[in-house]
């Protein structure tokens, strides 16, 4: 398999995706490019700060997190949980590398570099598994847990978009002309689900 000719600068993005068509040979377009890096900054910071307050937690049984706001909105609540530690580690050190490992693809991209057919099927495997697990963190907060960790739902609003513009850049015949509704409803569907769930709460705040 030979690898693919870069996109020139210049390039169009691709029907109207912000992050873009490229094609299936392994060019991106740079909007897809900067959606990697931004996406995974975002969650890279995020699993940061979890980490760290975990660390925290661990060395000191008492250590209350500064995301503690009230009894839904609690960082430790969520911590302390066995879903936290879903392969016997925190949750937060796959982040860590999942993360950086994006910024470094979306850094090379930006710098002109160009991935074979083999890397970007596997970005794309990996994207899924990371937003079927990241489906099944939600329902363990919501429903098993009755805690949100403002943290983790950085997390949850940069995987789908990954996980949906990765799978446009893949299968570049997929319609793009409204690329956005999926992470729309995406967002709509999970803040209706939190909106829903802890309602007995929200409306002490009306």
């Amino acid at each position: 398999m030979t690898q693919s000719t870069p996109i020139s600068a210049a390039a169009p993005v691709g029907a109207g995706s912000p992050a873009g068509a490229g094609s299936s040979t392994g060019a991106a377009s740079r909007g897809f490019a900067v959606l990697l890096v931004v996406c995974g900054v975002l969650g890279l910071a995020a699993s940061t700060v979890l980490t760290i307050d975990k660390i925290r937690l661990l060395q000191n049984p008492d250590y209350t997190p500064n995301c503690n706001i009230n009894p839904v909105i609690s960082c430790g609540s969520v911590m302390r949980t066995a879903q936290a530690e879903a392969f016997g580690f925190p949750n937060s050190l796959l982040g860590l590398a999942a993360f950086g490992a994006l910024i470094a693809v979306g850094a090379g991209l930006l710098a002109g570099a160009t991935y074979r057919r083999w890397f970007w099927l596997g970005l794309q495997l990996g994207s899924v598994l990371g937003l079927g697990f990241t489906g099944w963190l939600i329902y363990q907060a919501l429903y098993e847990i009755g805690a949100l960790c403002p943290y983790c739902m950085v997390v949850w609003a940069v995987v789908l978009p990954l996980c949906w513009y990765t799978t446009l850049h893949n299968f570049p015949r997929l319609t793009r002309r409204y690329h956005w509704v999926v992470p729309a409803l995406w967002y709509a569907g999970i803040a209706l689900l939190i909106l829903n769930r802890f309602w007995y709460f929200w409306r002490t705040l009306l």
